[in-house]
Parts: structure tokens; sequence; C-alpha cells
């Protein structure tokens, strides 16, 4: 096993620098094909069904590794990469014919495009703040379903993958608000309440009262992200698109890595149900101090 480990970072490396490309491409990619009145409805739906594949992985994996071992899980990894490229060679794009300069004047140019926009930006606060919940999540809840709840390995996939459940019904519940909510009421009161069912996930003991939690951070956090992304690529302009989106897509992978470690240092000190306290704890009271001070959210209506 010890001669894999280094075939295993490779791939993990190749992988990641791949979906560095993959991630804000599509996002672009969605404002081109995607006509001006469809843009929040087809960001809700796109970002939706990346929801649906954070949450279904769990279970997948489970499945996997139980009929063929960990060479399957990676075996479908790999089928999957390969089917959802084969899927992107068919969407057709246009050329922006914008001549490009250095890419730090670039990335500054995106930086100041935020920057510039009270509401862009605090979008992608609230992202920043949305995402705080993820790293958490992927790192806690399987301790949580291990060691407190001690459930079994498909018991946990089951228990992880209705956060897939959970996920998908937060996505359909702002594909049906898109027109009809206040966005920034609901992004930071669906953000607050995520906060508040992961700390609770930290004091419960059953089952059922964890999955019920459970399914509460889900749908609140589907929803939020998901009026998040619409907002962010509405704002967005079509000559910074690009952009925006690679500053967003930076987010949703930095902040949920940055937060998987330091929920990993706190469950090492002070166990499962500390360590979820503690990070839903940070979320809410983020989310309160991002409802004060967050003018434009308050009042973007969608």
């Amino acid at each position: 096993p010890a001669q894999r480990v280094p075939a295993l970072l490779l791939a993990a490396l190749l992988a990641g620098v791949g979906w560095s490309f993959v991630a804000p491409a599509r996002m672009a990619a969605l404002g081109q094909v995607a006509r001006p009145e469809e843009i929040k409805p087809a960001s809700v739906l796109f970002n939706l069904l990346v929801m649906m594949g954070f949450g279904l992985g769990p279970l997948a994996i489970a499945l996997l590794r139980r009929a063929a071992g960990w060479p399957g899980v990676f075996l479908g990894a790999a089928a999957l990469f390969v089917l959802a490229s084969a899927a992107l060679l068919a969407v057709r794009t246009r050329a922006s014919g914008r001549v490009h300069g250095a890419l730090v004047a670039e990335v500054r140019e995106g930086l100041a495009a935020v920057a510039s926009r009270p509401l862009l930006r605090e979008l992608m606060l609230a992202a920043t703040t949305g995402y705080l919940a993820m790293g958490p999540m992927t790192v806690l809840l399987p301790k949580l379903a291990s060691t407190r709840l001690g459930l079994a390995e498909l018991q946990r996939g089951a228990f992880l993958g209705a956060l897939a459940l959970a996920l998908i019904a937060g996505g359909l519940l702002a594909l049906a608000l898109t027109r009809r909510a206040h966005h920034g009421r609901s992004i930071l009161l669906a953000t607050g309440v995520a906060g508040v069912a992961l700390a609770s996930l930290g004091v419960v003991g059953t089952a059922g009262a964890a999955l019920a939690l459970l399914a509460a951070v889900g749908m609140a956090g589907g929803l939020a992200l998901s009026l998040i992304v619409a907002g962010i690529q509405a704002q967005a302009p079509d000559a910074l698109r690009g952009r925006i989106v690679s500053l967003y897509t930076i987010v949703s992978q930095v902040v949920p890595a940055a937060s998987g470690v330091a929920a990993g240092a706190l469950v090492q000190a002070f166990g499962v149900g500390t360590a979820l306290l503690a990070c839903g704890a940070l979320l809410a009271a983020a989310t309160a101090a991002n409802a004060v001070w967050m003018r434009a959210l308050r009042a973007h209506r969608g």
C-alpha cells in the first residue's frame, strides 16, 4: 500500500489541476449558452446538479467500495471524468475577441470589478461564509456517523447520501423561489439556519435527530448557495464573467479546504461534538454580522 501513495498523490494533483480549469470555464460557458432572462434559473439549476453530485458522492463511494474495493471506486471516478469530458465536447461557445494581458493584471482587473460593485462584493463574501460549512461537513459528518451514532459502512453512506436529497431539495426550493422570494434576505436567513443546525449536530446522540438536522443544513445551504450563484452570474459583466467566476471558484475550493483543516484540528483536540458546535456557531455568528453590514445584499430582491 505504501508504494501506491505517490501514484495516488499524483492522481489527486492532476485531478485538481484539471478541475481548476473546468470549474470556472463551465460557469463562464453558462453565461454564453443561456439567454439573459434565463441566466438566474439556469444558474440555480446548474448549482443544483453540482450539489447533487456532491451529496451522492459518499453513497456512490460506499456502494462501489463494497462491490469492488478501492480500485472500483477510482475506476468509477475515472469513468465519470471521461463521460463528463465527452459531454462538454457538444457545448458550443464563442470567442470573446478580447486581447488578454498579463495574468497579474487580469486577476487585478477581476478583483477590481468585484470590489467596485457592492452587491457583487457582498455576494462573494456571502459565498465565503456559506462555504465555511462545507469543510466541516466533509470532515466531521463521517466521524459523527461512525463514532457517536455507531453506523455501519453502508449506513454511513446512506446517512451522508441523505445530504444529497437535502441539497437537491434546497436547490429545487431556490428554483421555485427564483422569481418570488427576496433573494438577499433568503440567503442570510438560510445561511443562519444552516449554522444553527450544524451546531446542533454537535449535541445530538440519535440517528433520527442527526438526520433531521443534516436535512436542515443541506436544504438551507442548498438554497443559499444556489441563490448566491444566480446573483453572481446575473451581476457579472459579460467581458469579465470568466475572471469573476474564477474568483468564485477559488472561494468554493479554498474555503472548504481551509475550514476542513481547522475542523480536523478541532476534532483531534476536543472531539466531534465540540468541533461541530464550534463550526456551526462560527457560521451563525458570521451570518449575523453579514446581516448587519451587508446593505446591498439586504436590499437584493433578485
